[in-house]
């Protein structure tokens, strides 16, 4: 039987915290608002935690963003896919360019989500080229602010002992 995983559970309510109190920069484009840093953060905890702690980070984050109205229901389909998309590319490849795998997920896979399921139970005819443009407009530059910080994260030696023990 594993232990609790508290360090893991305690590291998932930071990065929901972190991605809560960034959440303040978003971009309104047409039904959605972007939100780079959610993006950043579905990166970084893909990396540190696995495609499923990443993908529930992400879940719990747009849960929270659409009780305290700073989300929509576009925030559920836009940021799990390209959660689980990071967390299993580094799964996969261990490197940090495969931040970059998080825009594929939530663009093409999140977009197609939301187009399919979210525009006819609004009641809006949404397209999914125009959602593909907004939610890449959000997760190219919060998957570039992620390898940044990731790369800059991995030559501190003190990161390097912490993560390793997640």
């Amino acid at each position: 039987m594993t232990p609790f995983p508290l360090k893991r559970l305690t590291a998932a309510g930071l990065f929901v915290a972190a991605a809560l109190l960034l959440s303040g920069i978003h971009i309104p484009l047409g039904p959605t608002k972007c939100f780079p840093f959610q993006h950043t953060v579905n990166a970084l905890a893909g990396a540190l935690l696995g495609p499923w702690w990443a993908a529930g980070i992400a879940a719990v984050t747009s849960l929270l963003r659409l009780f305290t109205g700073t989300g929509t229901l576009f925030a559920f389909p836009g940021s799990i896919p390209g959660a689980l998309a990071a967390g299993f590319a580094f799964r996969w490849w261990k490197k940090d360019w495969a931040v970059f795998a998080e825009p594929l997920g939530t663009g093409p896979v999140g977009a197609s989500l939301a187009a399919l399921l979210l525009g006819p139970a609004m009641g809006r005819s949404v397209g999914i080229v125009s959602l593909n443009l907004a939610f890449l407009a959000s997760s190219l530059p919060g998957a570039t602010v992620a390898f940044l910080l990731l790369h800059l994260l991995r030559q501190n030696q003190a990161f390097r002992k912490m993560a390793a023990t997640l």
